[in-house]
């Protein structure tokens, strides 16, 4: 299962709440104010997304979450701060961050300066993981140094309301069952819990929160790397709580422009390549095509259904 805990990661405590703090202070802000950060304006699934507004998985229900979401730009790096100007003209393309997040959120206190501040300890914490990870599949320990010094590293806040009693009866999922895209995910939640995992029997497992650690969950591009030696994990989010959850993952990769194929240490004559060459950020795409194709379908589908079902309304 490609789960699991890690202590002693060195993220301080104080900069998680105040993290949690300032996105709580955005969620409670009255709806035109977080429109002037909506993903609608963003190219790269940007900024905030309301609730109840999207599907992540056909077979369940909306996600009842809302969120706040942004991408890497060099100019926040914690290790080599730098211009996007000053990228290599081949990764300058690769780069999703877009400011209008922060200047639509300029008005809270120091929002910026406290999200970005668990963003920044999540990449260093990511960029010593993985010297882990390559060292698990008999590699050199800096071999993915290299391949993640522009990553994918997305920070997202998610903010799980109480679900209301009708959603409750229906089992409404607060984010839909799915696998990660990239390296793999640090997880933060707070302590109402609400992960669940499907185990390879076809079990749901919760993954309870445990202070002071983060969960790690392999994504699907390291599933790709490491020809399955390390396997994505469906996961998904309820929330049965009478009480507001809160969960704060960042989703490494490699740089996007990075096109890998199967790690040749993880290959033998038994077991060739599953994986044909691809770049990380070419895989993210097509995930999110996919998606946006289904849930702009699903959308018509219910517009559809809405009309013909105002149009027999007013037949009789």
């Amino acid at each position: 299962m490609g789960f699991f805990y890690i202590k002693n990661h060195g993220i301080d405590d104080q900069v998680i709440a105040k993290a949690k703090s300032q996105f709580l202070s955005l969620i409670k802000q009255d709806t035109e104010l977080k429109e002037k950060v909506s993903q609608e304006k963003s190219k790269y699934f940007n900024g905030w997304k309301a609730p109840r507004s999207t599907n992540i998985s056909r077979t369940e229900s909306v996600d009842v979450k809302e969120s706040f979401s942004w991408r890497y730009h060099p100019k926040n790096d914690p290790d080599h701060p730098q211009p996007l100007s000053s990228l290599p003209s081949e990764v300058q393309p690769w780069i999703r961050g877009e400011d209008f997040v922060w200047e639509g959120t300029s008005h809270l206190p120091d929002f910026k300066t406290d999200v970005l501040a668990y963003w920044k300890s999540c990449l260093q914490l990511a960029r010593q993981l993985v010297k882990v990870f390559a060292l698990s599949l008999d590699l050199p320990e800096d071999y993915f140094d290299s391949r993640t010094t522009f990553p994918g590293a997305d920070g997202v806040l998610n903010y799980y309301p109480v679900t209301t009693a009708e959603e409750t009866a229906a089992n409404a999922v607060g984010l839909g069952s799915h696998t990660d895209l990239q390296l793999f995910t640090l997880l933060w939640q707070d302590e109402i819990g609400g992960l669940q995992v499907l185990t390879k029997d076809g079990q749901w497992i919760k993954a309870k929160p445990r202070p002071g650690t983060f969960v790690v969950n392999i994504g699907d591009f390291m599933m790709r790397l490491s020809n399955d030696f390390f396997k994505s994990t469906v996961h998904r989010v309820y929330n049965h709580a009478p009480v507001e959850r809160v969960s704060m993952p960042f989703f490494f990769g490699l740089n996007f422009n990075c096109v890998e194929g199967v790690i040749p240490t993880c290959t033998s004559p038994e077991n060739p390549p599953k994986y044909e060459p691809i770049s990380c950020g070419d895989w993210c795409q097509l995930r999110f095509k996919l998606e946006a194709e289904r849930m702009a379908k699903m959308l018509a589908e219910r517009e559809a259904t809405a009309r013909s079902t105002a149009q027999s309304t007013d037949s009789n």
